[in-house]
């Protein structure tokens, strides 16, 4: 059970405004829950429904918006638009090159899709980012290296690349470290960070806005004072707003190095 669960039966046990009762503060049980249903030795989640929603969101939206489209576009058609311009010539062209525009339908909707997740965090009802969970951007990492392998073996085949990551010129007693550390980078560290970086961001800040929401309900008692919980709100309000310039941004985030990677597919070397 989630530590928003316990919170919500010790209020409905008696911690009320006013009532000076302690809270549960936020833990790493916030981060897990109960199954919605189980099949087997299978469960669903609130994460997982989460992320079908958000895929659901993003599919039915962009169906919406280019259903029938203008030569003018307005309305959805025009966000829609917008959206697939940035991702082309903000993103694909400029990491990819040449070949970037048949990688824009790829980055659109990973774009969207982690945006999306992200975003449920400050949704009322979900409250929750399901990339805040190490599986969901793991699995965005599996899409992006599956992709930049199968470019990369067919571009250089598996030891062409290998070698081609390594810069030519350089001094064979520099190659000894030199080769390790580049295999290494592109076999483990890259993919390794791409993760972590989405998921940590969005587990701290769901950590973040999760203590200073409890810390609001419970500093508005009789014996701690409207002021302090006062400060404890206006907190809320100033990392919801951090929060949601840090969702998008992580999505671009992912989705530029997502870019380099592949445009390194093609053009591996220094």
């Amino acid at each position: 059970m989630s530590t928003t669960a316990t919170a919500s039966t010790l209020l409905a046990s008696g911690c009320h405004l006013g009532s000076g009762c302690g809270f549960p503060a936020p833990s790493l049980d916030d981060f897990y829950f109960s199954p919605i249903f189980s099949i087997g030795g299978f469960h669903f989640t609130k994460p997982m429904l989460i992320a079908l929603v958000s895929a659901g969101i993003v599919c039915v939206y962009f169906y919406y918006a280019f259903r029938r489209p203008k030569l003018v576009p307005r309305g959805a058609q025009n966000v829609g638009e917008l959206g697939y311009l940035f991702i082309r010539d903000q993103i694909a062209r400029p990491m990819i090159g040449k070949s970037g525009d048949r990688y824009v339908p790829f980055l659109f909707s990973l774009f969207f899709f982690i945006w999306v997740m992200n975003l449920m965090e400050i949704i009322p009802i979900a409250q929750f980012p399901a990339t805040s969970k190490i599986a969901f951007p793991a699995a965005c990492v599996l899409m992006t290296y599956l992709t930049y392998w199968y470019q990369a073996i067919k571009q250089n085949g598996f030891v062409g690349f290998l070698r081609k990551v390594i810069p030519s010129g350089v001094p064979f007693l520099v190659l000894i470290i030199l080769i390790p550390v580049e295999w290494l980078r592109v076999l483990v560290i890259q993919p390794f960070t791409l993760m972590v970086r989405l998921f940590a961001n969005m587990f701290a800040g769901h950590m973040l806005l999760a203590t200073f929401m409890i810390a609001t309900w419970y500093l508005t008692s009789a014996s701690m004072g409207a002021l302090f919980a006062a400060g404890s709100a206006v907190m809320v309000v100033v990392l919801t707003a951090f929060e949601m310039l840090i969702q998008a941004l992580q999505a671009y985030i992912f989705t530029i190095l997502t870019a380099q990677y592949i445009g390194e597919s093609y053009n591996a070397g220094h």
